[in-house]
C-alpha cells in the first residue's frame, strides 16, 4: 500500500471514529470480560490450592500413607520421636462422630472428628474463638455446627460415644473451617489426641507431623525418616513437597473452570463480532459514494478491501488496548474488594492474570475485529461504482458468496438440528443432553441466518401496542425499523444471542430445580434411609419403626462374600415395599431365588466361594444394589442371601417410605420420634438432598445470569451504535420533522421507542427460543416421567427470572437511546435541513 493510501486510511478512520466509538466499546468490554474470566478462574483455583496447602499444616516433615484410604502403621510416631533431629511428633487421627441437636437427634451429616496436636507448633486446624481442648470431655466444633445446635463457647454439647450412647462435653472453642478442604464440607469436631478413641471407633492415622530442630535440614530429616520406615507403606515429604502435592489437583480444576468461563467469553465475543460487522456494514453503506469515487480514481478492489481492513485493525488495536486497561483495573479492584471484605482466613487471592493472558487477550480482540470487518469489506468492494454513482446516495451492500449455497446449508442445519432436538428430548440416554445441545446450536445459527426476515414482523407486532399510547411517534418508530429490515435484523440479532443463552440456562436450571423432589423420588427406592454408626441397625430401633404409624419399613441385610475371587458386598431386601418407579425395583420383584442383579452389568454367572451353585445375573447394569447400601454391588433375594450367608446378623440399613396418605414432613417427624433413643442412627432424607442441590442450582443460576449480563451489555452497545448511525443518516429527516411541528421531546421519544423495539424484539425471540431449548435440555436430563412444562408453569422463580431478563432488556434499550437522543436534542433545525 502506498504512503498516500495509508495516509488516507488513517485520516478517513479518524473522521469516522465518532461513529465507531460505541463499536469499539463493545470489543473493549469483551476483552475486559476475558481478563476478568481468566482472573476469576485463577482466583478460584488459588483458593482451592491455598486451602489444600493450609491443611498440610506447619510441619517441616510429613509422613502419610501411600493411599488416601490407608492408615499409618502402628508405632510409627514412637519410632520417629527417637530420631535425633526430630523435636516434636503429632499423629493425626481421624474418624466420625455425631453431634446431637437439643432434641436429641444427630445432624444429618456425620461430623469429621480429628485430633488436635498437643504441640501448638504442629496444629493445622484454625481456631476462630475460644481455646483449644486440653483434656477429656473438652472439644471444639466448627462455627456452623455450633450454631445449628445452639451452642457457644463454654456451653455443653452432646455427642455420641464409640461404645454406644451419648456423652456431654464442654465446648472450649470454635473452628474456622472456611479455608479447609478436609473440614469445610460438613460438621467438624476437634478433640485431644488421647480422647479420640472415646468418640470414634477405630480412628485412622492419616498424617504424622514432625517438627525438626532449629538449623536442621528438612530434606536430611526426610531421608532419615525414609531410611527408618522404608518407602513401601508410607510417603515422606518436606513441607514444600507436601504443599506441592496438595496443590497438584488444582491444575485439573483450573482447566475445567477456565473452560467453563471461556465459554461465556466466547458468547460475549460472538455478540461483539456481530456488533462490529453490523456497524461497519452500515458505515460502508453510508459511505458508498465516497468509496465509488475512490474506485473511479484508480483504487482497485483489493486496495479498497485493504483500506477497510486496516481501519478495522486500527479499531481493534484501540479497543483492545482500552479493554486491557479496563480489565486490569477491574481485576485489581476486584482482588482488593475480595481480600478486604471476605473472611478468607489464610487465603489471599489475586484476580490479576499473567502477562500472557494480556498478550493473548489483546491479540484476540484485534483478530476478532479483523474477522468481523472481513465480510463488510468484501461486500463494499463488490459494489460496482457506476451503480452507486447512478443511485446518487447510499448503496445496499450485497452479501458475499453464493445465496443458493447459503440457503441449502441453512435448511440442512434446521433439519439436522430439529432431528437432534427431537432425539434428545426423548431422554433415556447419557447422550440425550449432548444431542439437545448440538441441535440447539444448529437450529439457532439457522434462525440467526433468517433473523432479518423474522424480526421486522415481530417489531411490527410490537408496534401495534404503541399506536394508541404514543400516536404518530409510535407509528414513525415502527415504520423506520421496518423500512430498514436488514439493519433491524442485524442489530436485534445481537440481543437475540445473549437473551437466548440466558433464558435457556435459566429455564433448564429452573425446571431441573423444580422437578428435583420428583426426580429423586423416582430414582431412589425409598424416601428415607437409616444409616447406623455401627455394623447394624439396633433391633429395638427397627421394632420402634415398625410400630410407628404412617411408615413402611424395609430392612436391608448385607454380607461380604468372595464372588469371582473378589470380596463383594451382597445386599438383600424385600422389594414389595420399595418405590416401584426406582431403577431396578421392578426387576427385583421379578427376581427368583438363585438369581442376582449386578451393579457392573455383568451377564452370565457369579461364583460364590464355598457354594457349588453359581448365581445367575439377570438383565444389564442395575443401580439397585448401591441404592440399598453404599458398598453393595450385587442384589439377591432374601432367601438367596440366607442360603449364601446363614450367619448374617441384623440389618445394615433400613429403608423407610411414607405410607399412603402420609406426607413427607409427617413421616419425618414420626421417624425422629421413633429414633429418639437412638442417636447413633442417622437419617438420610431425599428432601434434604433436594434442598442442597437446589441451593447449588440457585448459586449456579446467579453466576450464569451475571456472566451472560456482559453479552447483553455488548448487545446494548450494538443497539446504541446502530441508533447513532441512524441519526447520522437521518439528519435531514429529523430536521424536516422538526420543521413541520414535531417537538424535540417527541423526536427523542421516537428514538427511545426505536431502541426499545430493537432490544425487545430480539429479547422476545430469544426468550421463545430459550424456553424451548431450556425445556428440552431439562427433559433430556429428567426423562419422560416428569413433565418439564408442568414444572415450568409452577416454577414462579423461573418465570420471575425470565421477566427480569425482559425488564432488563427494556431498560437496556432505554439506556442505549441516551446518546443518540442527546445528539438529536442538540441538532439545529436549519443545519439539519441543509444536510445531504
Amino acid at each position: 500500500m502506498s504512503s498516500s493510501l495509508l495516509a488516507f486510511t488513517v485520516k478517513d478512520f479518524r473522521a469516522q471514529l465518532r461513529q465507531l466509538v460505541l463499536t469499539g466499546a463493545a470489543v473493549a468490554v469483551g476483552v475486559a470480560f476475558l481478563l476478568l474470566s481468566v482472573g476469576g478462574a485463577g482466583a478460584l483455583v488459588q483458593s482451592y490450592e491455598q486451602s489444600a496447602a493450609a491443611d498440610v499444616g506447619p510441619a517441616a516433615v510429613q509422613v502419610t500413607p501411600r493411599t488416601q484410604t490407608g492408615s499409618l502403621p502402628a508405632g510409627v510416631a514412637a519410632r520417629m520421636a527417637r530420631l535425633p533431629q526430630v523435636t516434636a511428633v503429632a499423629e493425626r487421627l481421624t474418624g466420625h462422630a455425631n453431634v446431637l441437636t437439643p432434641d436429641g437427634r444427630p445432624l444429618d451429616a456425620r461430623a469429621r472428628l480429628t485430633t488436635v496436636a498437643g504441640d501448638p507448633a504442629l496444629r493445622w486446624q484454625r481456631l476462630d474463638s475460644g481455646r483449644w481442648p486440653e483434656g477429656t470431655g473438652e472439644v471444639v466444633l466448627d462455627r456452623d455446627s455450633a450454631a445449628r445446635v445452639g451452642a457457644g463457647v463454654g456451653d455443653t454439647v452432646r455427642i455420641t460415644r464409640a461404645a454406644g450412647g451419648t456423652t456431654d462435653v464442654r465446648l472450649t472453642g470454635l473452628l474456622d473451617t472456611s479455608a479447609s478442604q478436609t473440614l469445610g464440607s460438613g460438621p467438624a469436631i476437634g478433640v485431644p489426641y488421647a480422647a479420640a478413641g472415646r468418640y470414634t471407633t477405630a480412628p485412622r492415622a492419616t498424617h504424622l507431623d514432625l517438627a525438626v530442630a532449629p538449623g536442621a535440614d528438612p530434606r536430611a530429616v526426610t531421608d532419615a525418616v525414609r531410611h527408618a520406615l522404608g518407602d513401601d507403606e508410607v510417603a515422606v515429604r518436606t513441607h514444600a513437597a507436601a504443599v506441592a502435592e496438595a496443590e497438584q489437583s488444582g491444575r485439573t480444576m483450573y482447566a475445567v473452570v477456565l473452560t467453563a468461563a471461556l465459554s461465556f467469553v466466547l458468547i460475549a465475543m460472538a455478540v461483539a463480532r456481530m456488533v462490529v460487522t453490523n456497524t461497519f456494514s452500515v458505515v460502508l453503506a453510508q459511505r458508498a459514494r465516497r468509496l465509488a469515487l475512490l474506485r473511479c480514481v484508480g483504487t482497485d478492489r483489493d486496495q479498497l478491501r485493504r483500506i477497510i481492513r486496516r481501519q478495522g485493525l486500527l479499531l481493534g488495536l484501540l479497543a483492545s488496548a482500552t479493554g486491557l486497561a479496563a480489565g486490569a483495573a477491574a481485576c485489581a479492584l476486584g482482588g482488593a474488594l475480595v481480600n478486604g471484605l471476605a473472611d478468607l482466613g489464610p487465603i489471599h487471592l489475586s484476580l490479576m492474570p499473567g502477562i500472557w493472558t494480556f498478550v493473548l487477550g489483546g491479540l484476540f480482540g484485534v483478530l476478532l475485529t479483523l474477522w468481523a470487518v472481513r465480510k463488510p469489506a468484501r461486500a463494499a468492494s463488490a459494489v460496482p461504482p457506476v451503480a452507486v454513482l447512478a443511485a446518487g446516495g447510499d448503496a445496499r451492500l450485497p452479501e458475499p458468496g453464493s445465496r443458493a449455497l447459503r440457503e441449502i446449508v441453512t435448511v440442512l442445519m434446521l433439519i439436522g438440528g430439529g432431528a437432534l432436538l427431537g432425539l434428545g428430548a426423548l431422554g433415556g440416554s447419557p447422550l440425550a443432553l449432548l444431542a439437545v445441545t448440538l441441535g440447539a446450536i444448529l437450529t439457532f445459527f439457522a434462525v440467526l441466518r433468517y433473523a432479518r426476515h423474522l424480526l421486522p414482523p415481530l417489531v411490527a407486532l410490537l408496534g401495534l401496542a404503541l399506536r394508541r399510547p404514543f400516536g404518530i411517534v409510535g407509528r414513525l418508530s415502527v415504520q423506520q425499523l421496518r423500512a430498514n429490515a436488514a439493519r433491524t435484523g442485524a442489530a436485534a440479532s445481537a440481543m437475540l444471542v445473549g437473551v437466548t443463552v440466558a433464558v435457556s440456562a435459566v429455564t433448564a436450571i429452573g425446571v431441573t430445580k423444580g422437578g428435583l423432589n420428583q426426580l429423586l423420588a423416582d430414582r431412589m427406592p425409598a424416601v428415607f434411609a437409616l444409616q447406623p454408626d455401627g455394623p447394624a441397625v439396633p433391633a429395638d430401633a427397627v421394632a420402634a419403626l415398625r410400630a410407628a404409624p404412617g411408615l413402611t419399613v424395609t430392612p436391608v441385610r448385607t454380607a461380604t462374600l468372595t464372588v469371582d475371587g473378589h470380596r463383594t458386598v451382597v445386599a438383600a431386601a424385600d422389594p414389595t415395599a420399595l418405590n416401584p418407579a426406582a431403577e431396578g425395583v421392578a426387576e427385583a420383584r421379578a427376581l427368583r431365588d438363585g438369581q442376582a442383579l449386578a451393579l457392573g452389568g455383568r451377564s452370565g454367572t457369579l461364583r460364590v466361594a464355598g457354594r457349588a451353585t453359581p448365581l445367575t445375573v439377570v438383565g444389564g447394569r442395575s443401580a439397585l444394589p448401591i441404592a440399598l447400601h453404599p458398598e453393595a454391588t450385587v442384589y439377591v433375594t432374601p432367601a438367596t442371601l440366607d442360603h449364601l450367608a446363614p450367619e448374617t446378623g441384623g440389618p445394615s440399613a433400613v429403608l423407610v417410605n411414607p405410607a399412603d396418605g402420609t406426607d413427607h414432613d409427617s413421616a419425618r417427624a414420626t421417624l425422629d420420634r421413633a429414633l429418639a433413643t437412638h442417636p447413633e442412627v442417622r437419617i438420610a432424607d431425599t428432601g434434604s438432598d433436594a434442598r442442597l442441590v437446589r441451593s447449588m442450582l440457585d448459586r449456579l443460576m446467579l453466576v450464569v445470569t451475571v456472566l451472560l449480563g456482559f453479552s447483553m451489555a455488548i448487545a446494548a452497545l450494538g443497539v446504541a451504535a446502530t441508533l447513532m448511525l441512524t441519526v447520522e443518516e437521518r439528519t435531514r429527516e429529523f430536521g424536516m420533522l422538526r420543521a413541520i411541528g414535531l417537538s424535540g421531546s417527541r423526536l427523542r421519544r421516537m428514538l427511545t421507542l426505536e431502541s426499545v423495539l430493537l432490544a425487545l424484539s430480539g429479547a422476545l425471540a430469544g426468550t421463545l427460543l430459550g424456553l424451548v431449548y431450556g425445556t428440552l435440555a431439562a427433559r433430556s436430563v429428567m426423562g419422560a416421567r416428569i413433565s418439564p412444562l408442568t414444572v415450568l408453569a409452577s416454577s414462579g422463580g423461573t418465570a420471575l427470572t425470565v421477566l427480569g431478563i425482559l425488564t432488563a432488556t427494556v431498560l437496556t434499550g432505554i439506556a442505549a437511546s441516551v446518546l443518540p437522543a442527546r445528539r438529536v436534542r442538540r441538532m439545529m433545525v436549519v443545519d439539519a435541513l441543509r444536510a445531504e
